[in-house]
């Protein structure tokens, strides 16, 4: 059961991704600003900042878009002043969720996000009330039908922690955030492409949730992502709607 949400959970998210192709680009933008400005404007020495403009060139970002963000996180040029914030909370069934922001109205923020949770079945929670059921780890999803064997060569010899197979078919490598680059590096490398490769917050266990249950608690996911705000929303819902 779980297998089966893992993979239609995936699918599920990379459409509204595309789905929302403008909504990507001013979310980049505040990463790659935010990285820059905690970090330093060079790639080669923020980690942060060299993912982030990846993220960016994957989505077919103009590099003019992506040096005016580093610019205003430097400050050559004047821009807005965001800070980040996380939030935690409750959805449908009690299941965890939590939710990044990247903000310049820190009232604005916490009054959207409670709203929708409170609209949408669940609510909002006190700092660390959710946060422990969460790992801060490199993530890579390959689609059911890759070798095994090709992502676990190109995985452990780059330093993965972990590989594992799901029932559906579908590979999950998990490595250390600073390993990240090493490992998709690795994977490029040997002509594998994840269909998802982030540095994530992974759920340690799964909270199922069945048919409307199912329903409600992706109707609280989407209000949330649909958020200015929000930049990205765990949660360790694996749903069944089928």
């Amino acid at each position: 059961m779980a297998g089966h949400s893992k993979w239609a959970n995936i699918q599920h998210r990379k459409g509204r991704q595309d789905a929302k192709r403008g909504k990507i680009f001013t979310k980049l933008i505040k990463e790659i600003t935010i990285s820059a400005r905690l970090g330093g404007g060079d790639p080669s020495t923020n980690p942060r900042l060299r993912l982030a403009i990846d993220k960016a060139r994957d989505q077919n970002m103009p590099n003019d878009n992506i040096q005016r963000g580093i610019q205003r996180g430097t400050g050559e040029l004047e821009g807005v002043a965001y800070e980040e914030i996380r939030y935690e909370g409750y959805g449908v069934g009690g299941a965890a969720v939590m939710v990044d922001c990247t903000t310049d109205n820190r009232t604005r923020c916490v009054a959207e996000v409670r709203h929708a949770f409170t609209k949408n079945g669940g609510n909002l929670g006190s700092d660390g009330s959710v946060a422990y059921l969460f790992k801060h780890c490199g993530q890579f999803v390959f689609a059911p039908g890759t070798s095994e064997d090709r992502v676990m060569e190109a995985a452990l010899d780059a330093g993965a922690e972990d590989v594992t197979t799901d029932e559906d078919g579908s590979i999950e490598v998990i490595c250390a955030p600073g390993d990240f680059t090493m490992v998709r590096e690795a994977f490029a490398k040997a002509g594998l492409k994840p269909e998802i490769a982030e540095i994530t917050m992974k759920a340690s266990s799964e909270s199922v949730l069945e048919g409307e249950d199912a329903v409600r608690m992706r109707r609280l996911l989407d209000a949330l992502e649909e958020l200015d705000d929000v930049q990205d929303v765990y949660t360790n819902a694996a749903l069944e709607t089928d």
